[in-house]
């Protein structure tokens, strides 16, 4: 059985899910989502630090890097 973001049950049948997504979408069904943790954060922030710090020619030879093993 499909779950939600918090692990609710969701209905499992083709028509029951698209009543579900209308119920959802004209707000009779109200989903709170969890708020992101801390982890989430501090990793964008780590993310854009380096990406701050890096300079072009060592953005450039990741991202060739980064081709060739998406590439070979």
């Amino acid at each position: 059985m499909p779950t939600g973001p918090k692990g609710q049950r969701r209905p499992a049948d083709t028509v029951g899910a698209a009543v579900m997504v209308a119920k959802i979408a004209t707000g009779e069904i109200v989903e709170e989502l969890e708020k992101p943790s801390g982890r989430v954060k501090s990793g964008k922030a780590g993310g854009r630090a380096r990406a701050e710090s890096l300079t072009p020619a060592q953005r450039k030879s990741i991202a060739k890097k980064a081709a060739n093993a998406r590439w070979g």
